[in-house]
């Protein structure tokens, strides 16, 4: 059973997924921080830095974006192409990762709509499918399905909710988003030569209830009657919906007792039910996991006694690494197995613990160091 709660206080929005009565994801953000993250501008080219092959361009907040030239340009862009973009010259981009601390945002002109079944591209030439959508034959059906309403010399990613969904169903929700995508067009086309918003992306409330939806969220429930108003609205515009909304105008974190739990995530050292732990350490690069035996000293041989500690250090990590949206890369320092089954098996425990989670994630593999190499990308920046 998945419930979503919106708690909404003076400073702060949470906005939380619990599974079974256990929080598997969170969101905390101020209130007053502005989320630009997929918001899609007119955006003002002010400067051009060749030897970065990138620009900045203003696009209506306070720091100017960064963008690369080859989205402007194209990938194989020449020196005459380069001749032809000027300072003053207009856009249109998406922002692809949000302003942090004194760098302004991350901007693509490969725009990307999100709609409930399938991700439209209108600047793309591709069709794609969920990862998690495993049986041949519906991704046949689905893919052919897509074509036949995708406009020529566009694109689309097929999300997991599309599994076992009607053609009327995939249908309605490619023409809602090609129908965005012209109005966005339209006012971009319409002589607007400033910086401009042109259109807002879903806040990560709406987000998280689009994605879970179809994924048997049994109830929603907000403690903001402005709130309500704003997600009664986005299920009543979807088909085939039965979650239950439900307003309490209480602090919902005190009454479902999840400030404890939300204060574990900001711990740096996990304890495993075996006795050993974990420590998590974010930096600008990438995020370290290290994985400790502490307490725990087996019954068996050491082969089996670590294999347990990194047993189940797998499964705490994909929880915590979903519970804390740690995106980009992940290094987890194991520890060391002299068995390569077992570090086959690692990485199948790991995999199979990653299948709830939302985001996208890649294992590598184990590197010469003996160091896992994996990557996932942001749910909410």
């Amino acid at each position: 059973m998945n419930e979503i709660i919106i708690n909404k206080e003076k400073d702060k929005k949470s906005v939380l997924l619990l599974t079974n009565g256990i929080l598997v994801e969170k969101y905390q953000y101020d209130n007053e921080k502005k989320d630009l993250e997929g918001n899609i501008y007119v955006a003002i080219i002010k400067d051009i830095l060749v030897g970065m092959q990138a620009a900045f361009v203003d696009i209506g907040e306070d720091k100017n974006a960064f963008v690369h030239l080859e989205e402007i340009l194209g990938k194989n862009y020449s020196k005459e192409d380069l001749k032809k973009l000027k300072i003053g010259d207009k856009i249109i981009v998406q922002v692809k990762k949000d302003a942090i601390d004194s760098k302004g945002a991350r901007v693509v002109t490969s725009v990307q709509l999100t709609g409930r079944f399938c991700v439209f591209m209108p600047k793309e030439d591709f069709i794609t499918i969920s990862q998690k959508i495993e049986d041949s034959n519906e991704k046949s059906r689905l893919i052919n399905m897509v074509k036949k309403y995708l406009p020529e010399k566009t694109g689309a990613i097929i999300r997991t909710s599309a599994l076992n969904k009607s053609e009327e169903d995939i249908k309605e929700d490619i023409e809602d988003l090609i129908n965005k995508w012209n109005e966005i067009k339209k006012y971009y086309d319409n002589k607007v030569n400033k910086p401009t918003l042109i259109y807002k992306s879903l806040d990560v409330s709406k987000r998280m209830i689009l994605d879970m939806v179809d994924k048997d969220v049994n109830r929603i429930i907000v403690n903001s009657k402005d709130i309500y108003d704003e997600i009664k609205e986005v299920l009543d515009n979807m088909k085939n919906v039965n979650t239950k909304l439900e307003l309490k105008e209480e602090n919902l974190l005190n009454m479902y007792d999840i400030n404890k739990t939300l204060e574990e995530t900001k711990k740096r050292k996990i304890w495993l039910k075996c006795g050993g732990f974990i420590t998590i350490d974010k930096t600008e690069a990438l995020t370290a996991i290290d994985v400790n035996s502490g307490k725990f000293v087996g019954k068996e041989s050491l082969e089996n006694t670590v294999f347990k500690v990194n047993k189940d250090a797998s499964i705490e990590i994909a929880k915590q690494i979903r519970l804390r949206d740690i995106g980009g890369i992940i290094i987890i320092d194991y520890i060391d197995m002299s068995d390569e089954k077992n570090k086959e098996e690692i990485i199948k425990i790991l995999q199979e613990n990653l299948k709830n989670d939302r985001a996208k994630t890649q294992i590598v593999g184990f590197s010469k160091l003996n160091l896992l190499e994996m990557t996932r990308k942001h749910i909410h920046s």
